[in-house]
């Protein structure tokens, strides 16, 4: 017994030190972060997954001062590479994909934030180097008084027989798109080396007539032009709250499948402000930096260790709509795939357009 008793001490004892240990680093950290007095970043702007209320944050709270400059993932990597001799960036989000692109470069700088055990497997790198802290997981948006006497849509086979236009954008330059035809093929069967169920299943609306070439954004939607759009579920929501009468909109996760993925934060490998670049990777995946990107309609990836005010949570779709969500599982092929898929595209889907 007196063992067992010792044993549990030490446990507790440990456990007690490493906590404090790290309440230490975060201190030491926040110091560190205060004395650069400012944090510079890119493809992070105010109407963006309500990046607004975590740059007020950390300015409320440590002082620190703060400009965006927006731009695309691979624009960011590439100006971490660029400037590496004179950083103007510290910190970048970009979309999962680029992650690994970024590591491979070696323009990025590890950060585990305190709450990295909450962060599943599939959303981060096993070094620190990159970890989504939003995801987003392709949805519908429909506009339900543009149906023509269609049902509204919630999975993808009910595509193939409705009267309606359906909308995903340019997959050849717009990741959204392309991962929505992704988000298709897994509902179908396919995976990320075979885009084939897709390609058919969108082949199909195009012998039909009914697949528009216009994107799915604000502006087409507030012009009427979308009748189901095939978008992130964060533009769904978010564009849905814009429009005039949000009523005539809903926004769903298809329900046999779809792809989740997400944006992760990277720090500059070259930043001049590396430890408020550090603070503002953990004040992101705090619950405030967590219920921060809620507030903008973006999925927090601790969303089940979360209890979201009520209001928040109304502004995100159900947990039980992810059920059938797949993260992607082999990057590699995906990143081949989604290469090849422009051409694939144009030869198996474009060229059946009415």
């Amino acid at each position: 017994m007196k063992k067992l008793f010792l044993a549990s001490l030490l446990g507790s004892t440990i456990a007690m030190c490493t906590a404090a240990m790290a309440a230490d680093d975060l201190k030491t950290l926040e110091a560190a972060a205060k004395a650069e007095g400012a944090v510079n970043s890119v493809g992070m702007p105010n109407d963006w997954a309500n990046w607004a209320g975590t740059w007020k944050d950390l300015s409320d709270k440590y002082g620190l001062k703060h400009i965006d400059t927006d731009m695309s993932s691979a624009q960011e990597i590439a100006k971490f590479a660029a400037e590496k001799d004179n950083a103007s960036a510290d910190i970048g989000d970009v979309g999962a994909a680029f992650g690994p692109i970024a590591v491979k470069q070696g323009v990025v700088q590890p950060y585990k934030p305190s709450t990295w055990d909450q962060i599943p497997a599939w959303a981060k790198d096993k070094d620190g180097n990159w970890a989504l802290a939003y995801t987003g997981t392709i949805a519908f948006i429909v506009n339900k008084k543009l149906l023509h006497g269609s049902e509204a849509p919630t999975k993808w086979a009910d595509l193939k027989d409705g009267k309606y236009k359906v909308s995903i954008g340019d997959v050849s330059t717009a990741a959204q798109a392309a991962n929505g035809v992704l988000a298709a093929a897994l509902a179908n069967g396919g995976d990320e080396k075979n885009l084939q169920p897709a390609l058919l299943l969108f082949a199909d609306i195009a012998k039909q007539g009914r697949l528009s070439m216009s994107n799915p954004t604000i502006a087409t939607m507030e012009k009427g032009e979308i009748e189901v759009g095939v978008v992130w579920d964060f533009n769904g929501l978010s564009y849905k709250a814009k429009m005039a009468n949000p009523d005539d909109y809903v926004v769903l996760i298809p329900s046999d499948g779809s792809v989740i993925s997400g944006y992760t934060t990277i720090i500059n490998k070259y930043a001049k402000n590396p430890n408020a670049a550090k603070l503002t990777r953990e004040y992101i995946f705090s619950d405030a930096g967590q219920i921060n990107l809620a507030k903008g309609n973006a999925r927090p990836i601790r969303a089940e260790h979360l209890t979201l005010p009520a209001e928040v949570q109304a502004k995100l779709l159900p947990n039980e709509q992810y059920k059938k969500v797949t993260p992607i599982k082999d990057a590699d092929a995906w990143e081949k795939t989604s290469k090849a898929l422009p051409q694939k595209w144009q030869e198996e889907v474009i060229i059946n357009m009415q």
